[in-house]
């Protein structure tokens, strides 16, 4: 692909309906940082080939988690990258959530082996003694074995407690977790994460359900906005997030 064709693809915005005035402060940031972007719809994504995607998953969003969902089950659209990102109501931006990316359960072992090797993360595990995390009640037996097939060695944990001990004992060289634990929400667990200089650039990847009930999706925007209380992110804070993933 040219440079000219890289400059000029833009960032995406999702789940904000352009007559709610809620994108009004996030475009102006993204434009103050040299980033083009604009609104847009799921159905555009594929033949857009947008550089990235930044969808609004706060309660007050257009179905921002099922659009997650439709974006990552979709082979036209699931290696895009996505920032998801909490608005206010009024619009301001309350919270980010860079994970490392997302993956669809039950798990494709294949595509997911293929990713980590496009992150670079597969090159040093049969190198060094590394070790991979999976968070989930479930145990994810597909998945954990995908991963130990390349080198790593796998480490269970069953809530984000645990999964917090067990980085405490020895920092993980990467970390995968089911979108809701029986204690936390991955997003409160990346926040956590972050907290800690052994394990705060520690990759964590998200793990999606084949489906979400409306039921679901409210109770996980209700912990994304308790996560973010009253927080509004100035244009620096919020362009740091966007330097970091380049």
């Amino acid at each position: 692909m040219s440079q000219q064709a890289v400059t000029d693809r833009e960032l995406w915005i999702l789940g904000v309906q352009a007559e709610s005035g809620r994108g009004q402060t996030l475009t102006a940031y993204l434009g103050s940082g040299g980033y083009k972007n604009r609104l847009e719809h799921l159905e555009n994504v594929a033949s857009g080939r947008p550089l990235g995607i930044i969808l609004d998953i706060s309660p007050f969003s257009d179905d921002g988690w099922g659009l997650l969902r439709q974006l990552k089950s979709d082979p036209a659209t699931r290696n895009i990258p996505i920032l998801p990102v909490f608005l206010s109501e009024k619009g301001a931006i309350g919270g980010v959530f860079p994970v490392a990316g997302f993956f669809t359960l039950p798990v494709d072992d294949h595509y997911l082996l293929e990713r980590l090797a496009v992150y670079g993360l597969t090159e040093e595990a049969e190198t060094w003694d590394l070790q991979a995390l999976v968070v989930s009640r479930s145990g994810e037996e597909k998945l954990a074995k995908a991963v130990e097939s390349v080198g790593f060695e796998i480490v269970k944990g069953y809530t984000g407690k645990e999964a917090m001990a067990l980085i405490s004992i020895r920092p993980k060289y990467l970390a995968f977790t089911t979108l809701m634990l029986p204690d936390m929400s991955a997003f409160e667990l990346l926040e956590k994460i972050r907290l800690f200089p052994y394990s705060r650039n520690t990759p964590l990847f998200v793990l999606l359900k084949d489906e979400m009930k409306e039921g679901e999706k409210k109770a996980m925007a209700r912990e994304v906005a308790n996560l973010v209380s009253k927080k509004q992110l100035t244009c620096e804070e919020f362009l740091g997030y966007l330097r970091r993933r380049e």
